[in-house]
């Protein structure tokens, strides 16, 4: 199996259990070993008192882009800690995309990077996870 085919079938593993990012309106556009990209239109229901997308929203999609990435390799990782920092606001009927990659991996750590921008490349925030491999897997091999 390819790096690129076990990181596919593990993203579909993970989808298949995922209930929040699919409820939250997120669509996983593409996967690859230590990478994910992940995308959500802004609507209604994801802004808030200001009428821009709700931070939360936001941290959601890259923490979601995270989870995808740090599992592409057949392994259970969990967060660790996550930052993020917000760099302008998501508008109503922006479309948000969640690039993910991999900055380091030793052992059992990992840090990944998550741009968030809307599809025009207007960049909303930036988000750095820490991840932490732990026992299982997301299919037999």
């Amino acid at each position: 199996m390819t790096p690129k085919d076990r990181a596919q079938k593990a993203a579909s593993a993970m989808w298949a259990g995922d209930r929040a990012s699919p409820w939250l309106g997120m669509s996983l556009d593409q996967v690859d070993e230590g990478m994910a990209v992940l995308s959500l239109r802004v609507e209604q229901h994801h802004t808030n008192g200001h009428g821009m997308c709700h931070g939360g929203i936001i941290f959601a999609l890259a923490d979601s882009a995270f989870a995808f990435a740090c599992n592409s390799r057949n392994q259970s990782t969990v967060a660790q800690h996550n930052t993020i920092t917000y760099i302008a606001p998501g508008k109503l009927g922006d479309t948000l995309i969640a690039t993910a990659r991999e900055v380091s991996l030793t052992g059992r750590s990992g840090i990944y990077d998550v741009q968030v921008a809307t599809s025009e490349g207007a960049v909303i925030a930036e988000f750095r996870g820490c991840s932490r491999t732990v026992r299982g897997t997301l299919f037999d091999e």
